[in-house]
């Protein structure tokens, strides 16, 4: 899941032991009048460390409502296994606040796993506008912006100053620079996540938006990939790979790879969250003070990324849920959101925060990645969303890999995703 990211470890994880901690029947007995008591919070791997900071300082000023931190595997599909297996336990399920992936929020919600959410307990109208939307389902919010995230394209920028080129704009641009001024400097041109994997799907669902598409509407219910975008969109990676100047290798590659290449020199472009951005610029980085970030580009100018980031949801059988979402409403306050930031370096919900002088000294990035948000777009919405990216991933990878033509590959997309889209 990459909505936590960082240079390394540093969380102490609690770790709660699956079997026996909860016998059955035991949540009707721990209720207390306002449904406010202890909690579990489950989410992926904090690999920033900062997340058990901030859950102490909320145990420090309420003792009754302590928080319990359970730390899932790294990996998007492992947590979401081991959610969904503890969702499905109904009244003997164990976690009751879940910070889960924005593309999750409809699955949860269509299955009746999660609570929807009284609006007005929480600053909606403070966040990027956006984001908001990745919580809801069906016209009502059942979850809360916790962390967004945008794509960016990273670039060298000590390289386009020598060339005395601007970061590209347009794909013509960065294509026609990927080509020939990397090979120039020994640099492979461009590379995003490629391998088959939710990164795929991402990087394919902001080839198609850019090109003015769409792969899903009506919250699933209706398949609209079949068009010129999506054969643009895909056609523009599938070229790259076959022209060459995005690397075969970057078929390999998830975010941590990526960033990687670039940041040990290796990449002219990268498309990547903002974390590689800090990762690159930190100190020792081999490129850091040389590289720039911009939006992403797309046919004609700047293109659409996909919304990253987590919502906070409240299980169906969560054991207090007053508790849970004054907790909620605690993870989502100016303060904290600062410290997803400053601690954390994810990029925080809140807007005002993308405009704060000493914020955007510290982090040069942030004006750049408001203005992706502020006109990104969420991963195709639908209650069978893992079913959908598995589609995805399997048929843009054999585009890339020129197993299908995009024509073909784009054909055979709107067929798998109809037959998904009527169970």
């Amino acid at each position: 899941m990459r909505w936590i990211h960082a240079a390394g470890r540093g969380l102490l994880v609690l770790v709660v032991i699956l079997t026996g901690y909860v016998a059955a029947g035991a949540r009707a007995d721990e209720g207390t009048a306002g449904g406010r008591g202890p909690l579990t919070l489950a989410t992926a791997g904090d690999l920033t460390g900062y997340l058990g900071s901030v859950l102490d300082g909320w145990n420090r000023t309420h003792p009754g409502e302590k928080v319990t931190l359970v730390e899932l595997p790294d990996s998007a599909d492992e947590t979401h296994a081991q959610m969904t297996t503890d969702l499905r336990a109904g009244d003997r399920s164990r976690f009751d606040i879940l910070n889960i992936d924005v593309s999750w929020t409809s699955e949860f919600a269509a299955q009746g796993w999660i609570r929807p959410q009284a609006r007005e307990r929480f600053p909606l109208d403070t966040f990027l506008p956006p984001v908001v939307d990745t919580a809801t389902y069906d016209g009502q919010l059942y979850a809360v912006p916790y962390v967004t995230n945008a794509g960016l394209l990273l670039y060298r920028k000590d390289i386009l100053a020598k060339e005395g080129l601007d970061p590209p704009r347009t794909w013509s641009e960065l294509e026609r620079a990927a080509k020939t001024v990397a090979p120039k400097y020994g640099l492979d041109g461009y590379a995003g996540q490629f391998l088959p994997y939710e990164g795929l799907t991402v990087n394919a669902a902001e080839a198609v938006y850019s090109a003015g598409g769409s792969i899903l509407g009506d919250e699933g219910e209706r398949v609209t990939v079949n068009s010129t975008a999506a054969r643009e969109g895909i056609g523009f990676l599938a070229r790259g790979v076959r022209e060459g100047w995005i690397p075969k290798r970057a078929l390999t590659y998830k975010e941590e790879e990526s960033k990687q290449a670039f940041q040990d020199g290796r990449l002219l472009f990268l498309r990547n969250w903002p974390y590689a951005y800090v990762g690159a610029s930190a100190k020792g980085s081999p490129v850091a003070g040389k590289i720039g970030a911009v939006p992403l580009p797309g046919p004609d100018g700047p293109g659409t990324s996909v919304l990253g980031g987590s919502n906070l949801a409240v299980s169906a059988h969560a054991r207090h849920p007053d508790s849970a979402a004054r907790l909620i409403a605690y993870l989502t306050s100016e303060r904290v959101q600062r410290q997803v930031l400053t601690r954390g370096a994810l990029p925080p919900v809140r807007a005002d925060l993308y405009e704060d002088p000493e914020l955007v000294r510290e982090f040069p990035y942030l004006p750049t990645l408001r203005e992706s948000v502020l006109t990104a777009a969420p991963r195709p919405k639908s209650p069978r969303y893992d079913q959908v990216s598995l589609v995805v991933q399997a048929v843009v990878h054999d585009a890339l890999t020129g197993r299908e033509t995009p024509a073909a590959a784009v054909r055979r997309l709107a067929r798998e995703l109809a037959a998904i889209s009527s169970r």
